[in-house]
């Protein structure tokens, strides 16, 4: 590969420390003062103990694009980095039982926002600037909180409802507010700022991703197992941020592959998960992006009505030099299954045409992850 990933990533941040130039001190004061997209955020360092708080831009007005990841494919890389770092990241230690008290109530009240909502924020000291590490979702400045003031709140009705309804599983709060059209983001926010369920908890927000699609996973394959099976083999692919996607969907009771590939310092690696109609009994080997993929495979069998077994190929390639989040990986995928489809003879042809955009052949993919598994009956003489 000729990218050079360090180079690109020198090149983003060197455009952020020229953004904080010109924004002078707005970034290194003890207030801020502006409207929340909503935004909250709980970390998952010492947990239970948990740091959590809202993120705020020192900016009034319209600023849901800041925080609405379903809102950002088509953007580039800088683009989306600028929209997380522009926000301040307000803390204060909580224990992760503490669901109620003024403080994590009004952050319950913003995260079921559906605008934006003016947060004034006092901090104990000036905030700090936060590094890029290349391997977390990047963040703007960090600051504990000393005083927060929240106001015009608009509730959004369905997620007001499930709030309210302290009878309802967590489970079932989500499904049945990802049936009402409520966007996954919003949703794990609320589950994570602990406003779902019936015994409710701060729950980390990386945690809160991955959980959501997991159980939004679980009701859509319960779902497309009573459909019939796909007729066809078919192959969808997009690319976005330095991501090539690849799913390949082929007559198959539901079955479920995603394997991964990347480079670091010029070396290639892989990873790779699986599971059939029992569904998966340990954490996927390539973590939160298997459920994310996975729900967007998902969505689309289930507007089809049919099952079929899935094998999505993912190239991350050096371009992708600061780690933005699995909700690309999400996005990417639901972009892929609106595209329209290349039809194969048989699952061979379907790898050969999934491998065709990407540097990695269809031997090295087969080789690294366990798609004859898959496809018992077929013996790996037949794939090549």
């Amino acid at each position: 590969m000729s990218f050079d990933s360090q180079s690109i990533r020198r090149s983003i941040l060197a455009k952020w420390h020229e953004s904080l130039s010109r924004h002078g001190n707005l970034f290194s004061s003890d207030f801020v003062s502006g409207s929340s997209p909503p935004s909250v955020f709980v970390g998952s360092h010492n947990y239970p103990k948990v740091s959590v708080g809202p993120m705020v831009p020192p900016i009034h007005g319209d600023t849901s694009i800041l925080d609405s990841p379903e809102h950002w494919t088509g953007k580039t890389l800088e683009e989306i980095i600028n929209f997380r770092l522009g926000l301040v990241r307000g803390v204060q230690k909580v224990s992760a039982d503490q669901t109620d008290g003024r403080y994590i109530e009004c952050l319950q009240e913003m995260a079921m926002s559906a605008k934006p909502a003016d947060s004034d924020l006092t901090f104990q000291r000036r905030v700090s600037e936060i590094s890029l590490d290349g391997e977390s979702a990047p963040f703007g400045p960090i600051g504990e909180i000393k005083s927060a003031k929240f106001s015009a709140v608009t509730p959004t009705r369905h997620i007001e409802k499930a709030y309210y309804d302290k009878d309802l599983k967590a489970q079932d709060a989500v499904q049945s507010l990802y049936r009402s059209g409520i966007e996954i983001s919003k949703i794990q926010r609320c589950f994570s700022i602990g406003m779902l369920g019936q015994k409710r908890r701060l729950v980390p927000t990386k945690w809160s991703i991955t959980a959501t699609d997991d159980i939004i996973c679980k009701s859509l394959t319960d779902e497309i197992l009573e459909c019939d099976l796909a007729e066809s083999h078919m192959v969808f692919s997009y690319e976005h941020l330095g991501n090539v996607f690849a799913v390949v969907l082929f007559p198959h009771r539901w079955v479920y592959e995603m394997t991964e590939a990347w480079y670091s310092d010029g070396v290639l690696g892989f990873g790779s998960d699986y599971e059939d109609a029992r569904g998966i009994n340990h954490p996927p080997a390539i973590a939160g992006a298997y459920f994310a993929a996975k729900l967007g495979v998902l969505e689309y069998l289930s507007r089809e009505k049919i099952q079929a077994g899935v094998v999505i190929l993912r190239e991350i390639r050096p371009e992708y030099a600061i780690p933005v989040g699995v909700w690309q990986v999400r996005e990417g995928i639901r972009k892929a299954m609106n595209q329209p489809p290349v039809y194969a003879n048989d699952f061979g042809h379907a790898l050969s045409l999934a491998s065709e955009k990407m540097s990695i052949t269809k031997s090295e993919w087969l080789s690294h992850g366990n798609i004859i598994e898959l496809v018992r009956q077929k013996t790996i003489s037949d794939f090549f």
